[in-house]
């Protein structure tokens, strides 16, 4: 593992090249990349490289919007069937349809969608931001907010509105145990639980905390709990745990019985072997139709923009 190391940062420093992993990356990724981050986070930090090469270690809508963002540059993914199910649930021309059906609503699609979704959006927003950037429009504002059912609903329910939701759920927040939660905590009954707003209600219930991968990471940095039980990707726990070695995380169960965390396939296609071959022979390289891109660039920018102001 160490000459797999060594060659990567040697291939990087040769290529001018930058690795972005996104925190639901094995750990051994996350440790070689320069800049580990949430959706967010890692299109601010694409939009502002000045590499030449960006390896996005994440899935492909990740490497889409780093592309927009950054036209000029080559950017690679280690494994190019790493998708997306969130983003599956949403087809581009069934999304334009719906939205053509509704003219004079605003429409705000989460960032784990294609670049076509997005080329019919008017912002783009995350879990970090969606709260603020809703909350940026007036209150009779007619919205249409895709593709996360779990996600809209949640903020509808802290914002008092009634957006028309596209109905579209990540397979993997789909799937953690109530039951399972409620064991834990009544083993660990000092435990926080953390749960990501793409749960089900259900699970947003039983959290002490709601919120983004960095929300969330922010959240079990500054308290002075000693145990967390973690409602997200299992990734996470990686950074947690470094940040925090004094501390326990207890990965949220899904309702397979025979899983004792939850992770996401398609990001666990990215190895470091990958990594390496993606390097050494810059591909699968990422490429956005440039009309699409044109269009997507526009709601994504937007986002950047309005979390700027918002000091996100």
């Amino acid at each position: 593992m160490n000459n797999l190391i060594t060659a990567i940062e040697e291939l990087k420093k040769e290529k001018n090249a930058v690795i972005l992993a996104h925190y639901y990356q094995s750990g051994d990724i996350q440790d070689i990349a320069d800049f580990v981050g949430d959706s967010l986070a890692l299109a601010q930090w694409a939009a502002k490289t000045d590499a030449d090469v960006i390896v996005m270690c994440g899935v492909h809508f990740m490497g889409e919007t780093a592309k927009i963002l950054c036209p000029g540059k080559k950017v690679l993914v280690p494994d190019l069937e790493a998708g997306c199910s969130l983003a599956d649930s949403c087809p581009a021309d069934k999304f334009a349809a719906f939205v053509a059906q509704h003219p004079d609503h605003t429409v705000i699609s989460y960032v784990n969608t294609s670049a076509a979704v997005k080329a019919v959006t008017d912002v783009v927003v995350t879990s970090t931001n969606a709260r603020q950037i809703v909350d940026s429009f007036p209150a009779d504002e007619k919205i249409i907010f895709g593709p996360d059912r779990n996600l809209g609903n949640y903020i509808n329910s802290i914002t008092g509105r009634e957006m028309m939701l596209w109905d579209g759920a990540c397979h993997v927040h789909e799937q953690f145990s109530v039951e399972k939660i409620v064991e834990l905590k009544k083993e660990n009954p000092s435990a926080e639980v953390l749960a990501h707003p793409e749960c089900k209600s259900t699970i947003l219930a039983l959290a002490d905390k709601i919120g983004s991968t960095a929300a969330l990471l922010k959240h079990a940095v500054n308290s002075d709990k000693e145990v967390f039980i973690v409602a997200t990707e299992s990734g996470i726990l990686h950074e947690m745990q470094k940040q925090c070695p004094q501390k326990t995380f207890i990965p949220a169960p899904p309702n397979d019985s025979t899983c004792a965390c939850n992770e996401c396939s398609f990001m666990r296609l990215n190895t470091m072997e990958k990594l390496y071959d993606c390097l050494k022979n810059e591909t699968p390289e990422i490429i956005v139709d440039e009309a699409v891109a044109a269009k997507a660039i526009r709601p994504i920018q937007r986002m950047l923009d309005i979390s700027e102001t918002l000091g996100l």
